[in-house]
């Protein structure tokens, strides 16, 4: 048994044509309840207005049979044979009437609180009641509030007729309306009221059929709704819109374009929803074939990246210890590109057994193009360096073939020493480069301000300067790109200089791969996570060979 008919009630509420139709009928008895109250609230003061016109009319007129100079008279036993008559007129005229009650009262004026009977005349055969007449000079209380501000408006405020409807049946006193018309004397003066109550039979009557006709229309408009639903919105609404979205649900489960939906329906909304839907079924498969070779194209360039940044680590020494057959000095280096690939770089080779070259530079850029410029940058200084030459040579060598064939007008910053590994003379030269950092054996770091050159790839014909530093075992030289001084925390302030050289002079006596460890360990808790824009790299170089008790002093010399 399938799911929909286990559950019609599940059913009807996903289902949108019961829902309309379901909408419609309710609508209707809302509406069919509404006109009905609108309608019972109308009857009812339509004929209120009507019986309070008409009873007026009966009430005025029975006021002429009495003569108001005498109500105290026949409150007090006079005018007996006048009283009589009258009395006998009012039993007539009550009957005559189809009225329940003609009475007349004399109204206590101090409160309105009560008031003393003058005649009462009672018909308990027009509205099935058992009244029993009052005798004259029966006093009474006023009914309620309502009954006392009517007496007071006829007696002060000069009123015509005042009158009190009772619309519902109430300790088996059946719906009358009571109309009250003063009583004057001959001086105009307001001598008694006289009140006639008259049955309400016919608005209980005629409101009976006007609310079932009003519920048999509302039920008549709800079969007919539901048969117009049925033969119009069906085919035109429901169905075309059963059609889009079964073919949104179809497409959105295989993601493979299907027939076109057309023209569905009559209505524009939906023969545009249906357009839309075919669009967006043709764009969201062009979508995903794009997307697809899109992201083909990314993991392409991604493992091209991946092949890249393992090409540019393996061009520079990532090994150590370097040189674990030599103790006189000892060399650690690190390079962390910001991106998958970076534009700095560093490296040291024995250019013979006797002499080290020490590099680090910082392409211009940033990615791929600043990585083939420092690996080409590296290649020629290597090969340069093999064939002898002081460092400014060696610079100017590169610079010159680098401008020949810059026609992306990039740069690098270098800075170039060579150690001779038998007295610990460094000769070095500074393209544009950070100022090295040196550390005498027992003393602390410092920074050593060397003269800058220009960067290589800048100019050509550019001459570098020459410098020397006699290293004595224990002597340290660390090296740097501005990624480390530079290194941003979440308020973008730098790291600093003088931050790097209170790190390096933490631990003065570690051994080089201590110092960039501790300068690293530093500088990432410094950043504190915040994303970082350049490459940082370190290089650090240890001197160990004979003490010749020379300090690390500098001598320039020109090329």
């Amino acid at each position: 048994m399938s799911k929909k008919k286990r559950d019609p009630i599940g059913r009807f509420r996903s289902d949108m044509g019961l829902n309309i139709i379901g909408a419609i009928v309710l609508l209707l008895i809302v509406f069919g309840a509404v006109a009905s109250v609108i309608g019972y609230i109308s009857f009812t003061n339509a004929f209120k207005r009507e019986y309070s016109t008409t009873t007026y009319h009966i009430a005025d007129t029975a006021t002429a049979l009495i003569v108001g100079d005498h109500i105290d008279d026949y409150l007090e036993g006079r005018e007996t044979g006048e009283y009589e008559l009258t009395k006998g007129s009012l039993d007539s005229y009550c009957d005559r009437m189809n009225v329940s009650i003609v009475y007349v009262i004399k109204v206590d004026r101090s409160d309105y609180g009560h008031f003393t009977s003058v005649f009462n005349s009672v018909n308990n055969t027009v509205d099935n009641t058992s009244y029993t007449p009052w005798e004259p000079g029966y006093v009474r209380e006023t009914t309620n509030d309502e009954y006392r501000d009517k007496y007071k408006a006829i007696y002060e405020d000069g009123s015509e007729y005042e009158t009190v409807y009772r619309t519902k049946t109430s300790g088996g006193i059946n719906p009358h309306v009571t109309t009250m018309v003063p009583v004057k004397d001959s001086a105009g003066g307001v001598a008694a009221i006289l009140c006639i109550q008259r049955p309400m039979r016919e608005l209980s009557e005629a409101r009976r059929p006007y609310l079932i006709n009003v519920a048999v229309s509302a039920a008549a408009l709800a079969a007919l709704s539901s048969v117009f639903y049925a033969l119009f919105f069906r085919s035109n609404l429901a169905v075309p819109l059963k059609k889009v979205s079964d073919e949104a649900n179809r497409f959105a489960r295989e993601n493979v374009k299907g027939e076109g939906l057309g023209h569905v329906s009559r209505f524009k909304e939906i023969g545009d929803l249906a357009a839309s839907i075919d669009k967006m079924e043709t764009d969201m498969v062009a979508y995903i074939d794009n997307l697809t070779t899109a992201t083909a194209e990314k993991e392409r360039i991604s493992l091209e990246l991946s092949l890249a940044s393992t090409i540019q680590e393996n061009s520079i020494p990532n090994i150590f210890p370097p040189f674990p057959e030599r103790s006189d000095f000892d060399v650690y280096a690190s390079m962390d590109p910001a991106r998958e690939v970076g534009g700095d770089f560093y490296n040291f080779f024995l250019i013979d057994e006797d002499h080290l070259a020490l590099m680090i530079g910082d392409v211009s850029g940033k990615g791929i193009p600043a990585a083939l410029f420092m690996m080409v940058t590296n290649i020629l200084i290597t090969d340069r360096a093999h064939m002898g030459g002081t460092s400014a040579e060696i610079l100017e060598f590169v610079n010159h073939n680098i401008c020949e064939h810059n026609t992306a007008d990039m740069f690098v910053t270098l800075w170039l020493g060579i150690v001779d590994l038998r007295n610990g003379m460094l000769t070095a030269a500074n393209a544009g480069h950070e100022y090295p950092v040196l550390k005498d054996p027992g003393g602390v770091y410092e920074l050593f301000r060397d003269k800058h050159g220009i960067a290589v790839g800048a100019m050509d014909g550019v001459k570098y300067k020459d410098y020397t530093l006699q290293l004595r075992p224990g002597s340290k030289l660390f090296v740097y790109t501005d990624g480390v001084p530079e290194a941003t925390d979440p308020e973008n302030r730098m790291f600093g200089v003088e931050k790097m050289i209170e790190t390096l002079n933490s631990d003065p006596d570690a051994d080089p791969r201590d110092v960039l460890n501790n300068v690293r360990r530093t500088v990432d808790g410094f950043v504190k996570g915040a994303e970082q824009f350049d490459d940082l790299t370190m290089l650090c170089f240890e001197y160990r060979g004979q003490d010749d008790k020379t300090d690390c002093k500098g001598d320039e010399k020109d090329e």
